[in-house]
């Protein structure tokens, strides 16, 4: 009976799938994690289970300042993406007619069709000493010497990551903008609201579930960019991912740089979690 039920059938069909996701994801997390545990001299590995790496990743200040950098640069460029996300997605869901709302979610992908290492260098060069900003900025008066707090420091981290990152906010939130019955909006106008008050109260609740998958899209994958600390972060905008990195390719260190992270990993489990517990409350309290 089983095997011909359609639960059979079902298991099936995802074996392989789930079979390669799991070869493919938990077994090089599985390993990062044994890894922590274990110690290495050069290229010489101890088996032996210890908890040094763990005690020394936690006690040292630079791994700390680099734990406590990373989530705040990520942070900050998840709150930048949101709040420049939300307006554009808010366009396209409301003021932009049905036939052409492909269309301008087809423009918004295009960033996507250009390398990261080339959006990155873009941005380099955008901002540098002598660079598009600065030049125009000389140009036209604004500032008598070239702007030194734009390159090179968590700065341009932040401006470079939240624009790669824009399309990821921009999608779920204008998903969750067009799943919002339109009647509403207007029951609420009906009832004397204002478009102010009619935002507030109705479309940008509705929309917390799309704002809270936006945030989690950008924060998880920023908190361990690597890539774009090295190009335009300098020394004081490097993050953990470098750290670990480094542990990784230049210390020949995988056990610290497993522990890292592991601790990287754990931190935003934490801060993932705490997020969707807040959204299952409002969505609770919102239908209640």
């Amino acid at each position: 009976m089983f095997r011909n039920s359609q639960t059979a059938r079902g298991l099936t069909l995802i074996a392989p799938p789930a079979l390669y996701a799991l070869l493919l994801l938990a077994v090089p997390l599985l390993a990062i994690f044994a890894f922590s545990f274990w110690s290495q001299d050069f290229l010489t590995i101890d088996y032996t289970p210890t908890l040094n790496n763990y005690r020394e990743a936690l006690s040292e200040p630079l791994y700390t300042e680099l734990m406590m950098r990373s989530v705040l640069i990520a942070g900050a460029v998840t709150v930048a993406t949101v709040l420049l996300a939300f307006p554009i997605a808010y366009f396209v869901s409301f003021h932009v007619p049905q036939s052409r709302k492909s269309l301008w979610i087809f423009l918004i992908t295009i960033p996507f069709w250009t390398s990261y290492l080339i959006r990155v260098f873009l941005w380099k060069v955008i901002l540098g000493y002598n660079g598009v900003l600065n030049s125009s900025l000389l140009s036209i008066g604004i500032i008598d010497e070239p702007l030194t707090f734009i390159l090179y420091n968590a700065n341009a981290v932040v401006i470079t990551l939240a624009h790669a990152f824009a399309p990821f906010a921009i999608l779920p939130i204008f998903v969750s903008l067009e799943k919002i019955d339109r009647s509403l909006l207007e029951a609420s106008r009906d009832l004397g609201e204002n478009h102010v008050m009619t935002f507030l109260r109705v479309t940008l609740p509705l929309a917390v579930p799309g704002v809270v998958a936006a945030t989690l899209i950008v924060f998880i994958p920023t908190i361990g960019d690597y890539v774009t600390p090295r190009l335009v972060g300098g020394p004081n905008g490097l993050m953990i991912a470098n750290m670990i990195q480094t542990q990784f390719l230049k210390l020949n260190n995988a056990p610290m740089g497993a522990a890292l992270a592991v601790i990287a990993m754990a931190i935003v489990t934490v801060i993932a979690l705490f997020f969707i517990f807040l959204n299952r409350r409002w969505l609770k309290g919102r239908n209640s």
